[in-house]
């Protein structure tokens, strides 16, 4: 352990207790976590309580006094952002200009215009470093089996004449995300905050961007943040046109990717097997035979590894670029928001066409 890379975790809400701490502990062997960090104390303790279980020596900051101790300590080379989506960037900027690496929760941004800012600032930031930080934004789509798995069976179905991808939710009261009110002040909603997931794994299926959307939305349930529905068509790079679906809440929630070319179909659902939650992926070959493989969901734990791997070899390279693993990038998390970003702007002009902003 004692070159194992040193990290912090900024934020100690429901996704650092239920999903970072649990899936770095599957991993503990590869690093350390030195401290885990909240604006307040109790909050703070709450989760270093849990973390400590796994991790003993995991320290408790809080407030600005324990953010500068971080940002200051040269021993702690990267950290794991999992704050509300308005803060992100920001603070994801400071740690790096401290010369921290970040993985850094999605969305990468709000906005086109934050995207544009932050992507400059970070231009900047490393314009006169070789070994500049890295920045990463945790898409977990990226990295699940089904969809690593899914890319290179698309080739069995032939040229690509449409896709559907058909989201039907379910963000109710029974949803410990539910009350988060940063979700409820965010622009764009749950629609924004959940929908970079499924357009993460819509572009890791297809392998190519969109470049154009025109989209309708909706706000029919009052207990959530406008919008709450969304239908988009949207315009491949390849020429193929699809579907984007997206109920916030449904009574009856179902989740699938749908590719249909001239050989075949290629399908993704989420469900679940023997008890564990996952994907389901069918493919239907030209003979009309239907095989299917069920995968279960490890995309957290897959992202986490890669994101210690790189800083990892980052470290060893030191003064020297390091090419970082595509999936996890801050540009790719851009490329989720736009598409999303263009369809909420073409559903506020009545479904007119939008170009997707370019990264």
């Amino acid at each position: 352990m004692a070159n194992s890379p040193q990290i912090a975790i900024l934020g100690a809400g429901i996704f650092v207790r239920t999903q970072y701490i649990p899936r770095l502990a599957e991993i503990s062997n590869l690093f350390v976590l030195k401290a885990v960090w909240s604006r307040s104390e109790e909050s703070a303790q709450g989760a270093v309580e849990i973390a400590r279980k796994h991790f003993p020596g995991v320290e408790c900051k809080w407030g600005d006094e324990g953010l500068d101790e971080i940002i200051h300590d040269h021993s702690i080379l990267a950290v794991a952002v999992v704050l509300a989506g308005q803060t992100q960037v920001d603070m994801s900027l400071k740690l790096l200009k401290a010369g921290k690496h970040v993985l850094q929760e999605k969305p990468a941004a709000a906005s086109i215009s934050e995207l544009e800012i932050a992507l400059s600032s970070y231009k900047s930031l490393c314009a006169n470093s070789p070994g500049q930080p890295i920045w990463a934004v945790a898409e977990n789509y990226r990295f699940e089996p089904a969809f690593v798995e899914c890319r290179k069976l698309l080739a069995e179905i032939g040229d690509m004449m449409t896709v559907q991808v058909i989201v039907e939710g379910s963000m109710n009261s029974s949803n410990p995300y539910f009350s988060s009110s940063w979700r409820r002040n965010f622009t764009g909603g749950f629609i924004l905050d959940m929908g970079v997931h499924f357009i993460a794994g819509l572009r890791m299926l297809v392998g190519c961007e969109v470049i154009s959307v025109s989209a309708m939305t909706s706000h029919m349930d009052k207990t959530l943040p406008p919008p709450d529905n969304i239908s988009s068509v949207f315009h491949l790079e390849n020429g193929c046109s699809g579907v984007f679906v997206m109920v916030v809440s449904s009574r009856s929630p179902k989740i699938f990717w749908r590719v249909v070319g001239l050989k075949g179909t290629l399908q993704i659902e989420r469900g679940s097997h023997d008890g564990k939650h996952g994907y389901l992926v069918s493919v239907c070959g030209t003979d009309g035979q239907s095989r299917s493989s069920f995968y279960p969901f490890s995309g957290v734990t897959e992202e986490l590894k890669t994101f210690i791997h790189d800083i990892s070899q980052a470290n060893l390279k030191k003064g020297s670029s390091y090419e970082v693993e595509p999936r996890i990038s801050f540009m790719e998390g851009a490329r989720d928001v736009a598409i999303l970003d263009a369809m909420l702007e073409s559903g506020t002009k009545a479904g007119a066409l939008v170009q997707v902003k370019k990264f």
